[in-house]
């Protein structure tokens, strides 16, 4: 039996007894995927794998990761800048009593990670 073949334009190897396509996503661009990009990875992964498959399949996944990633950081950090305007925190709290702001600056990261994680990040809604 050979050990690879191409029909098709399709590559296939040999493991086995059986040819498996040798398939690979085009990698030409660099992709930037962070905390939340990697988050959302694991959990379509584990709860939607035919989303996953589709994607990796059309080459999309990486791009995918990258723009959930970045719109997750927008969102923390849109969400942080609008509970402290409405929390009233002021770099005079700051200046004033600094453990006080920094307890107020992290309980407000904190619930702003908390709401993107729970109504973005490990939703069962598919983004396009």
């Amino acid at each position: 039996m050979k050990e690879k073949f191409i029909k098709n334009g399709i590559e296939y190897v040999r493991n086995g007894d059986y040819y498996i396509p040798n398939l690979t996503v085009p990698d030409d661009k660099v992709y930037n995927i962070g905390k939340y990009g990697k988050m959302h990875a694991k959990f379509v992964k584990e709860n939607r794998p035919t989303v996953y498959s589709m994607k990796m399949l059309n080459g999309t996944w990486l791009a995918y990761l990258e723009e959930i990633d970045t719109t997750a950081k927008e969102m923390v950090n849109n969400l942080i800048k609008d509970m402290v305007v409405k929390q009233g925190i002021t770099e005079e709290l700051k200046a004033k009593d600094q453990m006080a702001w920094v307890s107020a600056m992290n309980n407000i990261r904190h619930s702003a990670e908390e709401f993107v994680l729970r109504d973005f990040i490990y939703s069962m809604e598919v983004r396009k």
